[in-house]
């Protein structure tokens, strides 16, 4: 069986009290950069702004948390999604945001705008990198110890 330690505070997984450590950190400082590094790319002043970015902040932060929370919680069989999928969701949040700044939608290929059309400003992330690279080891231990776990069972049930 995969590595079955357990965080002694919350019971959960190493692997998954450590990215929900890593993303209860990193999310809230994600929201409000996609606001505000779009904004200035586009020169757009963010005096004034900042109570905006603070209130979707605190708005959206804890409902995305929730999210991610939820399925790392659940059964890695059961997991329907994948936390960058709620990230990629997530980004509506800052582009209301940045709708209310007057920011211009940026250019996109066709596979973003087919895959993620509401995404006008190009914020969804491909990768634990595109939201902090804090992320990536914590996100990087998680995806391998699902699989692992994932594996394991299939093994045991006598599947490859």
């Amino acid at each position: 069986m995969p590595n079955q330690t357990h965080d002694a505070t919350s019971g959960r997984p190493e692997q998954v009290a450590d990215l929900v450590a890593a993303l209860t950190k990193c999310v809230p400082q994600w929201l409000a950069r996609c606001v505000t590094s779009t904004a200035s790319g586009q020169g757009i002043d963010l005096d004034g702004a900042d109570r905006l970015v603070t209130d979707m902040v605190h708005a959206a932060a804890p409902v995305v948390l929730a999210e991610l929370v939820d399925l790392l919680d659940t059964d890695v069989d059961a997991q329907s999604t994948n936390p960058l999928a709620i990230l990629r969701s997530a980004v509506i949040w800052p582009t209301r945001v940045l709708d209310d700044l007057g920011a211009r939608a940026v250019a996109r290929d066709e596979f973003a705008i087919r895959h993620a059309p509401d995404d006008r400003y190009g914020l969804a992330p491909a990768g634990w990198d595109d939201v902090d690279t804090d992320l990536r080891e914590p996100g990087l231990m998680w995806g391998a110890w699902k699989a692992a776990v994932v594996l394991h069972r299939r093994r045991a049930d006598g599947q490859r």
